[in-house]
């Protein structure tokens, strides 16, 4: 650290006098390469302000620096009060004027001479116009100190996000994504390499896992792509177009010269200009979608047609193709199109189903799995090593509790670490030994208010009338707490079943077939009971799958017996006992193991999507209800409740 300045009348630490004085030297430089080491002494010598460019204190230099801008030899040392910066700040603009200034009068007194040779003095003015417009165009001296200011503001720069320095930028360092990795690796680095459309929830790397996949891919000489193969990324839900072709940022579009401003030397022969698109950018490389979904669907049909041809064509009623005004590039755009061989990568958060069937056909589809705690534990703990800091496991395994997103999750360690700067500093004045504590980390997730994501959780405690389902919406799944209530009605055959107006008719139709199955395996009528089934949390129970899970909450309601709270259960329930299949298996999978969930029952016909993967639990096929109520009722039941 610098020591305390021996200027008087200022009170500023040193290093800010340091960064002031470096700052005048700087500017001094400027006015050296202006004016001439000479011209600037002797400029000095008339405005008395020689001595004080050789002195040490900064107030003197910028006196001598005053004088020389300002051309005031009377300006004297009184800064006492005044914001120093600020000074500097209005001296760079002024010299930056002066900068502008000379090199305009320079350029015009050479043209203007140039020009005098070859026209008479009364002619002068007129020519001093033609100068400017030759040779400056738009510019001005106004416009040349913008310039230089926009030069001064270039040499400032910002250290790189966190974001940036915590990305992965390894296929290895991506989480959780082991098999989507090896799908999209080679379906990519082969010599025929495919379209490909990654599902999957957001924040689990489906952007930076396409990215790095190019990556990957140039590095083998068995591939199409180059090492100059270009990474192109857009985002579908901000893309936007117009039918008319009069704009298309994707395909590209044609200016033409009347009403869209081709440009000026174009206009004037009435020649359309096109415009190229991403998808040529894009040519030889990779052109990336987020959001495909997203995009419109006129556009995703013109996109399957460039796909089909690696092709752009440009049509305009204003091209003349025997006009011999037309340059080269514009008659072959034309004429052959534009070339558009790419290879496109669309990421999306939607079910496949609400996915063009056009573009999917034309795709392999992979799909990026939802992250498990320990996903982002790891996510969280590699983000540290690239930071640079040391970071417990439990603060690792706190902020896996708060967010299934790996990016969030990278932020949250990033705000922490912001929030441990701070405190660190303000109490030692320095960034040594700095250590993230769990104080950090809650302040910044009771400013962003967030929540655990899971509230409901699996108990080794057996419950009576309670079930855990399993539910799964955009690729995430979760277990869904179903409960239910049975009293003998007021009148036999006249009870009443209550249900969730917010689960959705689907439900209340699992309601009904677990009624006709009941019946079937006990030979009971539940209109002898007043039955309440409810959701807990009132969440859409969108699909028949709740089924299996509805029939166990209502027999344990009415038998009174006790159902284990650490198995979750899927399935539709036919009227005739059978368990259908369901979709979204693996993302309820994944929601159950987040839960504590130990045993997932699933229709059997569904175990074979399940092959191949360890979950981290117990998952068991059944085929109906009877070994449904088997498996989970050892105990001896009456032959007629287990058929």
């Amino acid at each position: 650290m610098f020591g305390k300045s021996k200027n008087k009348s200022l009170d500023r630490p040193a290093a800010d006098l340091h960064s002031i004085n470096h700052k005048i030297t700087v500017l001094f430089e400027l006015l050296s390469d202006l004016h001439g080491s000479e011209q600037l002494i002797l400029k000095a010598g008339k405005l008395d302000a020689l001595q004080l460019m050789d002195s040490t204190q900064v107030t003197e230099r910028l006196v001598a620096l005053e004088r020389l801008v300002y051309e005031d030899p009377t300006i004297e040392q009184d800064y006492e009060g005044e914001d120093l910066d600020q000074v500097i700040q209005e001296l760079e603009d002024n010299i930056a004027h002066i900068i502008a200034r000379n090199t305009v009068e320079k350029e015009l007194e050479a043209k203007v001479a140039a020009l005098m040779q070859k026209r008479h003095q009364e002619y002068l003015q007129e020519i001093q116009a033609e100068v400017l417009k030759q040779e400056l165009g738009a510019d001005n001296a106004q416009t040349l100190k913008k310039y230089a200011q926009l030069e001064m503001l270039e040499q400032k720069k910002l250290a790189a996000s966190a974001m940036e320095l915590m990305r992965p930028v390894k296929l290895s360092q991506i989480v959780g994504q082991r098999s989507a990795l090896k799908a999209l690796v080679t379906k990519l680095s082969s010599p025929f390499p495919q379209h490909i459309i990654i599902y999957g929830p957001p924040g689990v790397g489906k952007t930076t896992a396409a990215r790095l996949a190019l990556d990957y891919a140039k590095n083998r000489p068995y591939t199409p792509f180059g090492e100059e193969a270009p990474f192109v990324e857009v985002d579908g839900a901000t893309l936007r177009w117009d039918p008319r072709e009069v704009t298309n940022p994707l395909l590209g579009s044609v200016h033409d010269p009347i009403y869209q401003g081709a440009r000026r030397e174009l206009a004037d022969g009435a020649i359309p200009e096109p415009k190229l698109g991403l998808v040529t950018k894009a040519h030889g490389g990779v052109l990336f979608i987020d959001e495909i979904g997203e995009l419109d669907p006129l556009l995703q049909n013109k996109l399957l047609k460039v796909l089909e041809d690696k092709r752009v064509t440009f049509e305009s009623a204003y091209f003349d193709p025997d006009d011999p005004r037309v340059p080269k590039w514009i008659r072959k755009l034309f004429t052959d199109g534009a070339p558009a061989d790419f290879i496109l990568i669309g990421a999306t958060t939607k079910d496949p189903s609400e996915i063009n069937p056009a573009l999917r056909s034309r795709c392999a589809e992979i799909f990026f799995d939802p992250l498990s705690e320990r996903d982002i534990e790891l996510i969280v703990s590699s983000a540290a090593q690239r930071l640079g800091i040391a970071l417990d496991r439990q603060l690792c395994a706190m902020i896996a509790q708060y967010t299934i997103e790996g990016r969030q999750a990278v932020r949250l360690l990033a705000d922490a670490y912001s929030a441990a700067l701070f405190r660190h500093y303000e109490q030692n004045g320095d960034t040594a030994n700095l250590e993230i504590t769990k104080a950090d980390l809650l302040s910044v997730i009771q400013a962003a208010r967030l929540t655990p994501t899971n509230y409901t959780k699996a108990s080794p405690q057996p419950e009576i009338g309670q079930v855990f389902g399993l539910g799964v919406a955009g690729f995430l799944g979760s277990v869904i707490e179903i409960e239910a209530a049975a009293f003998p009605a007021a009148q036999k055959g006249k009870g009443v079943v209550r249900f969730n107006d917010t689960a959705g008719s689907m439900a209340k139709d699992s309601v009904f077939n677990a009624a006709s199955v009941f019946r079937m395996l006990t030979g009971e009528e539940l209109s002898d009971y007043d039955i309440h089934v409810n959701v807990v949390g009132g969440g859409n129970i969108d699909g028949p799958s709740a089924g299996a899970a509805v029939l166990l909450a209502i027999y344990s309601a009415v038998k009174q017996v006790p159902l284990p709270q650490d198995v979750a259960v899927t399935g539709e329930v036919s009227i005739r006992g059978k368990i259908k299949p369901v979709g979204g298996i693996p993302e309820k999978l994944y929601g159950a193991k987040r839960a504590g969930i130990r045993r997932v029952y699933i229709p059997k016909d569904n175990l074979e999507s399940t092959s191949g993967r360890d979950y981290g639990l117990e998952v068991i096929g059944m085929a109906d209800v009877h070994e449904l109520l088997a498996s989970l009722f050892p105990s001896p039941l009456r032959e007629s409740e287990v058929g």
